[in-house]
């Protein structure tokens, strides 16, 4: 049997380490650019100057949620704290933590010898599986090709003075930030903490959720709810759950309210006259502004609603996949099977769907 993930970054190496539950590393074929699975994120967190992780206890790229980051945090910290955090869900790693699990998960699971060096441009399917561009013919594949770029509005991409938050950046004197999520948030505050006078421009008001997805969505009885809804509204959903958030919580909010009395940040409805713009904006979304996903519709037709590629619930894309071959979808392309799945969490519920497909096939 032969499985291949497509990409080499969290979402490919947590299915990964799901799939080494029951393969060997010579069984698993890993296509990437990066040997590191969190080299972009690091670059990004250290852009924005990132401390904790968004996610929670078992925001680990462990197959199995116990023992969480929490229970690691309070050994390595000897204080029980992270463990009572993690039952109030209030503990979040930090990002070195973080980085550090990922690291020694890394050299113990034989990640080195499935990694193969390599962009995938196009999967062919085939009567035995999918073929890799000159890579040979894989029986299960899951794509997990990442976000495909950095969204920069339109009319800020010639702008001299503007810069996305993920890229390497320091603080000028007067520092306008157009977005409103969590990024926009953590950038408020850095330019505050430099010294700067900060400008929010957002298009709409941020929503106050703890995780990129409301918590319903995370468990069987709302994913049902969102599996049953018509196409057009499920991608009303995705399209609503895109809204710019952040957590609630005082070290957001005091050192804004403390900054807005003293008239050094203020909310405005377009960029000004500041010396640097900061687009807090994200990424780019759908599968249009992916290559390898935008040939995959056009060359078999796939079902599409709005940005989306249209899944079935376990991830995998139903018109290709059948019994003995599986091609499934996995980190932001998988949010029409599971909204989360851009998250750690959510690549871990994709890459179990794709074990069990893995393993249905290994006992027939």
């Amino acid at each position: 049997m032969k499985v291949a993930v497509v990409g080499s970054g969290l979402a490919g190496f947590t299915a990964y380490q799901t799939l080494r539950r029951e393969l060997a590393p010579e069984e698993i074929a890993v296509f990437g650019v990066e040997d590191d699975p969190a080299a972009t994120f690091s670059r990004r967190a250290t852009a924005i100057r990132q401390r904790e992780m968004r996610s929670e206890s078992d925001g680990h790229c462990s197959p199995v949620s116990f023992p969480g980051l929490s229970l690691r945090a309070a050994v390595r910290r000897r204080s029980p704290a992270p463990l009572a955090g993690a039952l109030t869900d209030r503990f979040h790693p930090t990002v070195p933590e973080f980085l550090d699990h990922v690291e020694r998960l890394r050299e113990r699971s034989g990640w080195s010898r499935s990694l193969v060096r390599g962009r995938i441009e196009r999967v062919h399917a085939v009567e035995r599986g999918f073929e890799l561009d000159g890579y040979g013919v894989f029986e299960h594949v899951l794509l997990a090709p990442g976000h495909p770029g950095l969204n920069v509005p339109e009319e800020l991409r010639d702008d001299p003075r503007a810069v996305h938050s993920y890229e390497p950046h320091d603080y000028a004197c007067t520092v306008t930030v157009v977005g409103a999520g969590l990024a926009a948030a953590t950038e408020w505050l850095n330019a505050l903490a430099a010294g700067a006078e900060v400008v929010s421009v957002r298009r709409r008001e941020p929503l106050r959720r703890p995780l990129n997805v409301p918590r319903e969505l995370l468990t069987r009885r709302g994913l049902a709810g969102f599996h049953r809804l018509p196409g057009h509204e499920r991608a009303e959903r995705l399209r609503t759950l895109l809204t710019p958030s952040y957590p609630p919580g005082r070290q957001w909010d005091e050192p804004l309210a403390h900054a807005e009395v003293e008239g050094r940040f203020r909310v405005e409805q377009s960029v000004n006259g500041s010396a640097q713009v900061i687009c807090a904006t994200g990424f780019l979304h759908g599968f249009r502004h992916d290559a390898l996903l935008s040939n995959l519709v056009d060359a078999y037709g796939l079902e599409t609603v709005g940005d989306w590629i249209v899944l079935d619930p376990d991830g995998t894309v139903p018109s290709l996949t059948r019994v003995g071959r599986t091609l499934a979808l996995a980190g932001a392309p998988a949010q029409w099977a599971y909204p989360g799945a851009d998250s750690i969490g959510g690549a871990k519920v994709v890459a179990h769907a794709f074990l069990r497909r893995v393993r249905a096939c290994r006992t027939r």
